[in-house]
């Protein structure tokens, strides 16, 4: 009996944490109680139950004109208290300065916040003539950067679309951009598998970026390589992005080791 007990709460534990993650997954547009049960498996009145207790204990809210769940101020709090633990400008340090080295150009990490995206870090490479396109700090709108729209192209249709109605107004500030460069980049992105700035935002300088792979299934955080444009070209475009991908997933062992560490 006590076996079946801890059967079925460990179960119950598992379907909470999967609700959460696919909340987390769509926090910027939010999603519904019937979207929830859909992505879940879940029976709408078991996926409501653990929705309405999420809100009771404040770590999701329910608002809007569809009644969509977004996360909540506990899930900012214990977001908070972990923070100390998960110093990304430190451990991505390795990360961005090897590509900057082995490619002798900038590289950028960049996370989301809302619609905009944020350079975090950056590391310089040994080339001469070096596109510092971005300074650390600066916030820009999703998709506006290589790194941002390799954030932009992973996310859910739905979200994304969201993200760029949100945002359509502030992008002629940034070199050619408009919607329909941006509709043309996110569609390359999701057929490549990787971000390209081919010139389409300032004429001389290239962008590729990739995501870094998280458990969430979400991504909050893309590494970026911008250089002029006649060394992202032809062979060497594909070897930059094959060390891009290989650097991303180190990153991401190194975040998850990093929890591990902690939680041990």
């Amino acid at each position: 009996m006590e076996n079946q007990a801890n059967s079925s709460g460990t179960q119950s534990i598992e379907r909470t944490i999967l609700v959460l993650k696919k909340v987390a997954a769509r926090n910027t547009a939010g999603i519904t109680l019937a979207e929830v049960a859909r992505e879940t498996g879940l029976k709408s009145p078991t996926a409501h139950r653990i929705l309405a207790c999420l809100v009771e204990q404040g770590l999701l809210m329910q608002r809007g004109t569809r009644r969509e769940y977004f996360l909540g101020m506990l899930a900012y709090e214990l977001g908070l208290a972990a923070n100390c633990h998960f110093n990304l400008r430190e451990l991505c340090g390795p990360v961005l300065n090897r590509l900057a080295r082995d490619t002798g150009d900038t590289v950028f990490l960049t996370t989301r916040s809302g619609t905009d995206s944020v350079v975090i870090e950056r590391a310089e490479g040994s080339y001469p003539v070096k596109a510092l396109t971005q300074m650390v700090g600066e916030r820009r709108p999703l998709g506006s950067t290589a790194g941002g729209l390799a954030l932009l192209a992973a996310m859910p249709a739905a979200e994304r679309d969201d993200v760029m109605r949100r945002n359509r107004h502030r992008l002629n500030r940034y070199g050619k951009l408009s919607e329909t460069v941006l509709d043309h980049m996110v569609e390359r992105a999701c057929q490549l598998g990787y971000a390209l700035n081919d010139g389409d935002i300032l004429p001389e300088v290239t962008g590729l970026g990739v995501v870094v792979p998280t458990l969430l299934g979400s991504h909050y955080a893309a590494i970026s390589i911008v250089a002029l444009n006649h060394r992202l070209r032809g062979d060497r475009r594909e070897e930059v992005v094959g060390m891009m991908n290989a650097e991303a997933v180190k990153l991401s062992e190194t975040l998850a080791d990093a929890g591990a560490a902690f939680s041990s």
